[in-house]
């Protein structure tokens, strides 16, 4: 890489440290641009040139952290290796939730919507390389502990989904319950999630539910 081009990211990513310690401190609402690049250091015309608006800068500031977040969870899952499919999605679910617990400006601005930090690797372009990675990853154990899925991205969206949904609900406002207490009907549902979309367990169904011949 060159210095210019590493100047653009060093940039970039000051925006993004500045405009997430701004929307924590005071709320997105009341934060401006001007707010963001004066305690950045940078001139107005530097934000123009990496985001259209601060709407723009929120919704890729979520991307970028998100993509952060999974990318860690990788690492962890690499440092533990996991017996099975479930137990790594299970892992990467408790990994997630802990940061969150400790880091509520993280949930707060995450709020439902982790999975953004991922998806775009299947549907859109540009997504963070650590989400690129991620992604990967999870196709790579996929294979490597041979589940056939029906719809790979469609069962990590919906896996992204739930974690980010609970965690939000039961860390922010403990409804209906805490995120310990809930956190067992949580593993259920997921184990539950990833048969539903796997090709294996509809086999395994299909061959118990067989009346025998006589």
């Amino acid at each position: 890489m060159g210095k210019v081009e590493a100047n653009k990211i060093q940039k970039k990513n000051t925006l993004f440290a500045t405009a997430f310690e701004l929307f924590h401190e005071k709320g997105f609402a009341r934060t401006t641009i001007s707010d963001i690049v004066n305690r950045a250091g940078l001139a107005k015309g530097t934000f123009y040139l990496y985001f259209k608006d601060k709407y723009d800068i929120r919704d890729k500031l979520i991307i970028h952290k998100t993509g952060q977040l999974l990318a860690a969870s990788h690492h962890e899952l690499l440092k533990k290796k996991p017996a099975s499919f479930e137990e790594s999605i299970l892992l990467v679910a408790d990994f997630v939730i802990e940061k969150l617990k400790q880091d509520r400006g993280l949930l707060a601005l995450i709020t439902k919507n982790l999975s953004w930090g991922v998806m775009g690797t299947a549907f859109q372009k540009n997504v963070p390389e650590e989400s690129v990675r991620f992604y990967d990853y999870y196709l790579e154990i996929l294979n490597r502990y041979q589940i056939s899925c029906t719809d790979p991205e469609l069962m990590l969206f919906t896996i992204l989904e739930l974690v980010g949904s609970t965690a939000c609900s039961c860390i922010l406002y403990e409804q209906p319950v805490s995120i310990d207490a809930y956190k067992p009907y949580l593993h259920r549902v997921l184990r539950s999630t990833i048969r539903s979309f796997s090709k294996n367990q509809d086999m395994e169904e299909s061959s118990h539910n067989k009346t025998p011949a006589t």
